[in-house]
């Protein structure tokens, strides 16, 4: 029996993808899905989460396969996949060219390559996708189908698949050392920790629901909690002192061009 689709790397993206199919209903069934783990207690642990998945250390014959493994392993998968009979491929690895994974399953398999980011975890990712040289606007479609199960999905050029990795891929640690700088300036200002660590966390939560739900650009959320002269402007005049702005430009650029340097080698 031919898998509707098989994931190879079991690890936590590849899981969290598996549960968003499931939860959106984009398979009726973990039976439809089947995914290819070389460790065998990672298998064991899915076999056990998800009854009926297809489980197994090898790749299987499916009509679609996400690639989801380590870098180093993707020409690898990319073969199995394609030697099984796999109608298309989606990889999700960090750094792995359209060229190289083209290359690897060889002629009349599309491919498109993706750049997911880990709050997919949490059925909140944002992800983009750019499409491989025979790739069609139907597989961009299904790809964009399965990366939507776990957040939004971007269509752009290869070529700035590397800014979207300095920008959303990266992103989240950006977001993460700003929680940590929160809660420090919380604790400094007098607040228990755990007290801290609730309003910080629930603060950048709220915040970032209204960026998304309120259809205000983010200067407008701005300026309608700043209020002339008030505590908020002293706050912001601080960050703008501080260069906070500019550290942000900087870390997407650093981080663009890190992953440029990464894709070459």
């Amino acid at each position: 029996m031919t898998a509707k689709l098989v994931l190879v790397g079991g690890g936590r993206m590849g899981e969290a993808l598996l549960a968003g199919l499931l939860s959106s209903g984009w398979a009726g069934s973990a039976s439809e899905l089947a995914v290819a783990e070389k460790v065998a207690p990672r298998r064991d642990e899915l076999t056990a989460r998800y009854p009926g998945l297809v489980v197994g250390e090898d790749v299987v014959a499916a009509d679609g396969s996400i690639i989801a493994v380590k870098p180093g392993d993707v020409a690898d998968a990319c073969r199995a996949v394609a030697a099984a009979g796999t109608r298309r491929v989606l990889s999700i690895a960090a750094g792995v060219t359209i060229a190289s994974l083209e290359a690897a399953v060889g002629d009349g398999v599309p491919v498109v390559r993706a750049m997911p980011n880990t709050p997919a975890l949490v059925g909140a990712g944002a992800a983009a996708i750019a499409a491989g040289t025979s790739a069609t606007g139907d597989d961009l479609d299904w790809a964009e189908g399965l990366l939507s199960a776990v957040g939004t999905v971007v269509r752009v050029p290869e070529k700035l698949l590397d800014a979207v990795t300095g920008l959303s891929g990266s992103g989240p640690a950006y977001v993460f050392l700003v929680a940590e700088a929160l809660i420090e300036g919380g604790v400094l200002a007098g607040l228990p920790r755990d007290v801290a660590v609730t309003l910080a966390t629930q603060t950048l939560a709220g915040a970032g629901r209204m960026l998304v739900e309120t259809g205000s650009t983010p200067e407008e959320l701005r300026a309608q909690v700043t209020s002339p002269g008030g505590t908020t402007a002293a706050g912001l005049r601080a960050l703008e002192a501080a260069g906070v702005r500019s550290a942000f430009l900087e870390a997407v650029a650093a981080a663009t061009a890190r992953s440029r340097e990464l894709g070459a080698t």
